[in-house]
C-alpha cells in the first residue's frame, strides 16, 4: 500500500480559500487590536487523486499578499514534485523568502500554508494522524483558552471565568501588560480566586512591561501561582529582560512566537531568556520548521508550546514529550476553531483528544466556509 502511495504523488496543483470572520467587537490586549479573524485554507493534490488540506494564519489586511505568493510563485516549484520528499519540498519554496524588499514574514506564512497542507496529505495516504508520524507521545493535552482582553464591564474577569468552567477547559493565558503592574495584578488575583486552585493561569504582557514592571507585577501575583509570564518585557531588549525576570523572580518565561527563524530561537535559548519556547508555524515556516525547533529545544532543555493555531499545534505537540498546552480564544474571539471544524474533539477534565483521523484529523464544515468566504461579498 505505501509503495504504490510513494510511487504517484505528484504534486499538481494548489488550491486556496480565504475565510475572513468579523468579530463581535475588537479585541485589545496591551498594545495592539483585531477586528477580524482571518485564515487560508490551503489544498495540495497529487496526479492519483490525494489532497491534504490545512488552515494556517490570521493575516488580515496582508491576506491577498499570502494568496498571491502562494498561487504566483510556489506553486509553479511545488508542481511535479514529489510530495513524500517534505523537505525537499520545503527547501523548494525556501527562495519566495529572499526578496529583501518584501515582509519575510508574508513569505513564510505561505510557506507554512503549503508544508501544512503537503504534511496532512502524506498523513491521508499512510492513514495515520501525524502525531504518530512524528512520534506519538500524548494522545490529549491540557487546552487553554486566550482571554482576558480588557474591557469596562467591571465583572468581565468573573464572567469569562464562568465561560472557561462552561466549556470544559484546563487553563487559560491572561492579557496583562496593558495598564500598571498593580492593576493588572489585581485583575489576576480575581481570575485565580473564580477559577480556583487547580486551574492553569498564565500569563501574556505581549511586550508591554519594563522590566522593572514585569519584576513587579510577578512579585504582586507571586501567590496566584503562574504557570508561565509570556512575553513580558519590550521588544528591544526582550531577551535580557526575560533572563532577569525568570532569575530574579523564579517565575518561568515564555516567548518564540515573534521569532521568525532558527537563529532568533536559538539566541532565546542561548541566554537563558525562556523556559517555554511558543514558536508559530503557521507564521514561521510550518510544521517542518516548527519540529526542527522542537529538537533544538530538547537540546536546551526547554518546552515547547505553539502560539494559538489548535488545528496545527496539537499534532505537532503531541509528538514531542516537551509539549504543553494547547491554545485556543474563546468562540467568540476564534470563531474559525469553534465552528469551521466540522469533527473538533470535546473536553474531558480540561484535556483536549488530538484528533484520531489521518493528517491533521480535521473535517472543514464547507457550508461555513462558504458563509464567510473573503470574497463571497
Amino acid at each position: 500500500m505505501i509503495e504504490t502511495a510513494l510511487s504517484a504523488a505528484a504534486i499538481t496543483r494548489i488550491e486556496t480559500i480565504a475565510v475572513r470572520v468579523p468579530l463581535d467587537r475588537v479585541y485589545r490586549g496591551s498594545y495592539y487590536s483585531m477586528r477580524n479573524r482571518c485564515t487560508i485554507i490551503t489544498r495540495v493534490y497529487t496526479a492519483d487523486g490525494a489532497m491534504g488540506e490545512s488552515y494556517n494564519g490570521d493575516s488580515d489586511e496582508e491576506q491577498g499578499q499570502v494568496l498571491a505568493i502562494i498561487t504566483d510563485e510556489i506553486t509553479p516549484l511545488l508542481q511535479g514534485m514529489d510530495a513524500w520528499q517534505v523537505e525537499r519540498c520545503w527547501q523548494r519554496m525556501l527562495p519566495v523568502t529572499y526578496n529583501i524588499l518584501r515582509d519575510r514574514t508574508l513569505a513564510l506564512q505561505a510557506i507554512a500554508c503549503v508544508d501544512s497542507a503537503i504534511w496532512d496529505l502524506i498523513g491521508k495516504v499512510v492513514g495515520q494522524p501525524l502525531s504518530h508520524l512524528w512520534g506519538a507521545y500524548a494522545d490529549a493535552l491540557p487546552f487553554i483558552v486566550i482571554g482576558g482582553y480588557y474591557s469596562e464591564d467591571p465583572s468581565a474577569i468573573e464572567r469569562e471565568a464562568e465561560r472557561y468552567r462552561e466549556l470544559g477547559v484546563g487553563g487559560c493565558k491572561f492579557k496583562v501588560g496593558g495598564r500598571s503592574p498593580e492593576v493588572d495584578a489585581e485583575r489576576t488575583r480575581r481570575l485565580r480566586a473564580a477559577v480556583g486552585p487547580d486551574f492553569i493561569i498564565t500569563v501574556d504582557a505581549n511586550q508591554g512591561y519594563s522590566l522593572r514592571d514585569a519584576i513587579h507585577f510577578a512579585e504582586l501575583t507571586r501567590e496566584c501561582n503562574l504557570t508561565w509570564f509570556e512575553e513580558p518585557c519590550g521588544w528591544m531588549h526582550d531577551r535580557n529582560s526575560m533572563r532577569d525576570v525568570r532569575l530574579m523572580t523564579g517565575v518561568p518565561t515564555c516567548a518564540g512566537q515573534s521569532e521568525t527563524t532558527p537563529n532568533g530561537i536559538r539566541e532565546l535559548m542561548q541566554t537563558g531568556s525562556i523556559d517555554v519556547c511558543n514558536f508559530d508555524a503557521s507564521w514561521s515556516g510550518g510544521p517542518s520548521q516548527w519540529r526542527r525547533i522542537a529538537g533544538m529545544a530538547s537540546v536546551f532543555g526547554v518546552s515547547m508550546a505553539h502560539h494559538e493555531e489548535p488545528q496545527i499545534s496539537a499534532q505537532l505537540l503531541a509528538s514531542t514529550s516537551s509539549g504543553t498546552f494547547v491554545e485556543s480564544f474563546l468562540p467568540e474571539r476564534d470563531p474559525i476553531f469553534w465552528n469551521m471544524i466540522a469533527n473538533r474533539p470535546g473536553f474531558k477534565d480540561g484535556m483536549y483528544p488530538i484528533p484520531p483521523g489521518p493528517g491533521w484529523g480535521l473535517v472543514l464544515d464547507d457550508d461555513w466556509i462558504a458563509k464567510y468566504r473573503a470574497d463571497a461579498a
